[in-house]
């Protein structure tokens, strides 16, 4: 039925509104979040003291860089910097091996109990993560790893929402693909690095930025495992620089944007294979 041109414009009206809609929403909660860091911003680059003066200000009175040298100077915030790093890309690494590994046995192979296992594992993410870190302090005590990386890194090898995730994608890769290379002779760890490992681009992006934020921005275990100065990570260093006598905000704010600008790069750099791997591992 041939619509007039009374309706039809009625219906673009409706779309332009809709959009128009739609956009203002957009940019409001896109401000919403956004002024957190923005905020963060202003005082890391203000005057010691301006944040504490009457009246209401968005932009830096006169622009510094006092607070991050005074934050470089006076603590050993490269070393920290430095830690998180290294505890990062360990963990990240050691739990792509394991999530990926993982998730392609639960996807593609076939052995008893296997979909108990599964549902076990996806069991874990109901229990909350301070449940088990008595028992974590006991086994890093006991290997002897306490206040060293590995009492960080050790714990956090697996992920059971990673294993999930890597699952969900993997289902998704044609299971004729496999079977022809398992015809043509080759053996589960060729075919998953020659065949299901070039066809999970997003989901490595996905699970790399969500363990490497994850690791990054962890408080509660790493101050319970790491025990000297020089160990901590950003995170930890933050409490240790708020809890001084006399704790300078401006000083604070300068070491968590150090902290939180790292990440907001990474996710921005990788944001469309983000997107990419949770489309098609099938979550919403």
């Amino acid at each position: 039925m041939t619509l007039t041109a009374p309706r039809r414009r009625r219906q673009l009206n409706d779309s332009r509104a809709g959009k128009a809609v739609r956009i203002v929403v957009a940019i409001v909660v896109s401000a919403v979040v956004a002024f957190p860091l923005y905020w963060m911003l202003v005082v890391a680059f203000s005057p010691r003291g301006e944040m504490f003066k009457p009246g209401l200000w968005f932009f830096p009175p006169e622009l510094t860089l006092d607070n991050f040298a005074k934050v470089f100077t006076n603590f050993p915030v490269a070393g920290w910097f430095m830690n998180s790093v290294v505890i990062g890309v360990f963990v990240t690494v050691f739990t792509l091996v394991v999530n990926l590994l993982a998730g392609y046995a639960f996807a593609h192979l076939k052995f008893p109990g296997r979909d108990a296992i599964f549902l076990l594992v996806l069991a874990t993410m109901m229990i909350p993560v301070q449940v088990i870190m008595v028992a974590q302090f006991k086994l890093v005590t006991g290997l002897e790893i306490y206040g060293t990386y590995w009492s960080v890194i050790l714990p956090a090898a697996a992920s059971a929402f990673g294993i999930f995730l890597a699952r969900q994608f993997m289902i998704g890769i044609p299971g004729e693909l496999i079977e022809a290379a398992r015809i043509d002779g080759a053996g589960h760890i060729r075919v998953f690095l020659q065949v299901v490992l070039p066809l999970c681009k997003p989901l490595i992006a996905v699970l790399t930025l969500l363990t490497l934020m994850g690791s990054w921005n962890d408080f509660a275990w790493p101050l319970i495992a790491l025990k000297e100065n020089d160990f901590f990570t950003l995170p930890v260093g933050l409490l240790y620089l708020k809890g001084q006598t006399t704790p300078d905000y401006n000083a604070i704010m300068a070491l968590a944007l150090v902290s939180v600008l790292p990440m907001v790069i990474l996710f921005l750099a990788f944001q469309r294979y983000f997107v990419q791997g949770f489309a098609r591992s099938g979550i919403r």
